[in-house]
């Protein structure tokens, strides 16, 4: 089985302090910690909850650019998903570029 265990809920309200706890995730291998943050808040956000997580990232000088083990950022790996529309709209409207 991959993917989450539990699929994102579209109807519960998120409070600031939820969404602000992905800025302390941290990864357990060499993975770029903002890379690491967008994508589990990606994952795990409906699209309004994590416009709101990106405000946050990016208040905080977080790198919307940062990229994997493979050179490549949040938005090239979101833009190759077809329903991922809003999210890469928050990314790009937040300053994130494609790594090519």
């Amino acid at each position: 089985m991959s993917g989450p265990s539990q699929p994102k809920t579209v109807d519960e309200d998120w409070s600031d302090e939820r969404v602000k706890a992905f800025l302390a995730l941290q990864p357990l291998d060499d993975t770029h910690p903002d890379y690491h943050v967008m994508i589990k808040a990606y994952h795990y956000m409906v699209a309004f909850d994590f416009e709101r997580f990106i405000t946050f990232f990016v208040a905080e000088g977080r790198d919307i650019n940062a990229t994997d083990e493979n050179g490549k950022t949040i938005l090239d790996l979101i833009s190759m998903h077809g329903s991922s529309t809003a999210y890469a709209e928050i990314l790009e409207k937040a300053g994130a570029k494609k790594s090519s």
